[in-house]
């Protein structure tokens, strides 16, 4: 049986936030591995109008309103996915990057610009 997505049972918006610390990770531009797999993110997306640039994806604004919530950001990091000096960084650890959110990913589309 392959495993359950959203094991943790992250609320709909810790999961957007999640998938956002995910794609972020993936684009070394925007990350630094650490030795142990854990990625420090260096740069948060910045809105320009109702989207903003993820990598080489894009996001809706209204889908981004955890990267500046500080609760959002405890709950993933009670439940060992980031740590976090909010607003100023975070890291995603190994578990944080392959956690399965499930259908939350579909707020990532791709680029037209």
């Amino acid at each position: 049986m392959p495993p359950k997505a959203n094991p943790l049972k992250l609320n709909p918006l810790q999961c957007k936030t999640l998938v956002l610390f995910q794609e972020l990770a993936r684009h070394p531009e925007t990350a630094n591995t650490h030795d142990n797999g854990d990625k420090l993110l260096t740069t948060l997306p910045r809105p320009h109008g109702n989207h903003f640039h993820v990598g080489d994806k894009v996001a809706m604004t209204k889908d981004a309103s955890g990267l500046s919530n500080p609760a959002v950001w405890a709950a993933l990091e009670r439940k060992g996915l980031i740590r976090a000096i909010f607003p100023h960084a975070v890291t995603l650890t190994v578990e944080g990057q392959n956690y399965d959110v499930g259908p939350d990913k579909a707020i990532l589309h791709g680029s037209d610009h």
